[in-house]
């Protein structure tokens, strides 16, 4: 007579999902609801997960998010304890994804995971070949004219010094492997660099049409100004680590995958 398992028993682990969508925010409580909401009904039926990062948010950000953790057994939750910036919430979300690959959104409601899902039509999800980063591209920018053309001027220029050939490397909609991310060099506003330093790296970039959608509720959280002054030190500095960091091989930056439970 075979016995039936008691809810106590030990359980297989958890396959590892081929994705993981992070989403990095600082006080959105009234978009965060709706994109999970969103984001889940795109991923439905696919191997992924969704990982939400609060970068210590002081609105009930993480209140909400906590909320609709029991409902959704995709949904995963990390919380920093203070602000750290866009970056780093990306590497929290980076270091406890267990997907191979992860997918890069914003938390305000202006990009659709319909996009995010047309990224990852240009690789396979399931390994790691010669496609090192897949990067979305505004079609229709619904930010204003004036960071319309800050965004421009500063493509123009990081351009023109990193020869990445990026049209849009301030999109949220980024599509890489989680070992290549974890392997480049870190600080503080990497994220608008992933494109140079993937490539440097020896991987091919791939760009992708998205739609940016007004945004309903809230404000950003950047300046023009801000932005300016930090992105040319930071330029700077981002051309200094290419002279300085080399590696024999792509490959090499890869670890043996083993499945994370």
């Amino acid at each position: 007579m075979s016995s039936t398992p008691t809810s106590d028993a030990p359980q297989p682990p958890a396959a590892r999902p081929d994705l993981t969508v992070v989403i990095p925010v600082f006080n959105e409580v009234e978009n965060i609801g709706p994109v999970i909401e969103e984001v889940l009904a795109a991923l439905a039926g696919r191997s992924a997960e969704l990982l939400i990062v609060d970068d210590g948010s002081d609105d009930g950000t993480g209140a909400v998010v906590e909320g609709m953790l029991a409902a959704n057994p995709q949904l995963r939750f990390a919380l920093h304890p203070n602000r750290a910036g866009k970056s780093a919430a990306l590497r929290t979300g980076a270091l406890q994804a267990r997907g191979r690959w992860m997918a890069t959104m914003d938390g305000d409601g202006q990009d659709d995971p319909k996009d995010m899902l047309a990224l990852t039509g240009e690789v396979d999800l399931s390994t790691i070949e010669t496609v090192g980063i897949v990067g979305g591209v505004r079609k229709q920018r619904t930010d204003g004219n004036n960071r319309k053309y800050a965004s421009r001027f500063a493509n123009g220029l990081r351009r023109s010094l990193l020869k990445d050939d990026c049209p849009d490397t301030a999109c949220g909609l980024k599509l890489l492997p989680v070992d290549v991310f974890l392997s480049l060099p870190f600080f503080d506003a990497v994220h608008r660099y992933l494109p140079a330093l993937v490539q440097h790296f020896g991987y091919e970039a791939r760009y992708v049409p998205v739609d940016n959608r007004p945004r309903v509720h809230g404000a950003s959280k950047y300046s023009n100004i801000g932005r300016a002054f930090a992105g040319l030190f930071d330029l700077m500095g981002v051309i200094w680590l290419m002279r300085r960091t080399h590696y024999p091989s792509k490959e090499l930056l890869l670890r043996p995958h083993e499945d994370k439970a």
